[in-house]
């Protein structure tokens, strides 16, 4: 009788890892990929003042909005919250109606504040919209 030896190769032993290396690198590449189109972009503003502005005042024929750079916000010579914008522009429009409303941003203020109060502006009614700029001190 003969007899047979039963050789066990090396290969036959372990896991095949090639199918799991390439699931792995495929989600490496998906979760760069999606990394770099999620980026959020941001604009650093800088609002310039004027070399050509001339000083406002009450005979300007027009309703005056000042945004300070601590978020404070001046209608008709008098601090008021955001809320109160749309009023205090509804009440002055009502008296002088061909009047328009000139918004004036100090350079450090917020760009959010003064978009914010411009909304408030066209709800009170008001479409002639002027900008100007200041300097804080």
């Amino acid at each position: 009788m003969r007899l047979r030896r039963h050789f066990h190769s090396e290969d036959q032993t372990g896991i095949d890892l090639a199918p799991m290396l390439d699931f792995v690198m495929n989600l490496l590449i998906f979760f760069i990929i999606t990394a770099v189109f999620t980026k959020e972009l941001s604009l650093a503003l800088n609002r310039p003042g004027a070399q050509s502005a001339q000083r406002a005042g009450k005979d300007t024929g027009s309703i005056m909005i000042n945004i300070q750079p601590g978020g404070e916000i001046w209608v008709d010579q008098r601090t008021v919250d955001i809320r109160a914008v749309r009023a205090n522009v509804e009440r002055l429009h009502a008296i002088k109606p061909e009047w328009g409303v000139m918004v004036v941003a100090d350079e450090n203020s917020e760009a959010g504040l003064l978009v914010e109060v411009v909304d408030q502006v066209k709800q009170g009614g008001v479409d002639n919209i002027t900008f100007g700029s200041s300097r804080s001190k």
